[in-house]
């Protein structure tokens, strides 16, 4: 296996990895992972990351580097919902000074980190693959 696959392998497996460490910790209670944050979304993105280390193994390159690609996206997407989602949680509050505190309370954890480096790590990987089509005169 090439160092580029290894690298994509080693970005999918991250990925995977990333679903499962805390990304919230709501008032100091508890952590919270991609599947507490929104089980189907975890599971899109679990099948997504299955897909694309499959690709890897399977040596297709199109469905890594597409399973890469979406990978990004969905992670992507999934931190813009949740920024979204706890700046306005409590918005129903009508003394803003409450509302701020309470979302202040509400902290972002290290999970993020791995979270976007799987998707970064396989992008880069795909990107450093070189396929060399030989077409030879026989």
């Amino acid at each position: 296996m090439p160092k580029s696959s290894l690298l994509t392998f080693a970005g999918f497996v991250l990925l995977l990895a990333a679903t499962y460490c805390p990304l919230l910790r709501p008032f100091g209670l508890t952590n919270m992972d991609l599947y507490d944050l929104n089980k189907p979304f975890g599971m899109v993105v679990l099948l997504v990351c299955c897909l694309g280390i499959l690709g890897v193994a399977l040596k297709q390159p199109s469905l890594a580097r597409l399973c890469a690609w979406l990978s990004l996206a969905l992670v992507t997407l999934v931190f813009i919902a949740v920024v979204l989602k706890v700046h306005h949680v409590f918005s129903f509050i009508p003394f803003q000074s409450i509302a701020g505190f309470l979302t202040r309370q509400i902290k972002f954890k290290w999970g993020w980190f791995l979270l976007f480096a799987g998707p970064v790590l396989v992008i880069t990987g795909i990107v450093t693959t070189k396929t060399f089509i030989s077409f030879s005169k026989q």
